[in-house]
């Protein structure tokens, strides 16, 4: 299984994204962001709240405790508002 920084780092490429896109729509800074992926740092739970929500996956599977990836919300822009 793959784990958090490996992860995040995965949905953002996924999705197309610059570090400093992703921070921005996170409500992070790109430096924070770049720590996740390199695993040095983690992030608070309102960030990992975001993320899950921006990705629309479990945070399960963000963690890397899970390798079942799954849409968790129809419509997320309402859940954005954070």
């Amino acid at each position: 299984m793959k784990n958090f920084n490996e992860r995040l780092r995965e949905l953002r490429e996924e999705c197309d994204m610059t570090q400093t896109e992703l921070a921005h729509e996170l409500l992070i800074d790109q430096r924070s962001l770049s720590f996740y992926e390199i695993g040095k740092y983690e992030p608070n739970i309102d960030t990992l709240k975001r993320m899950t929500i921006f990705f629309n996956v479990s945070s399960d599977y963000l963690l890397g405790l899970i390798d079942e990836r799954r849409a968790l919300y129809e419509n997320k822009a309402e859940l954005l508002v954070v």
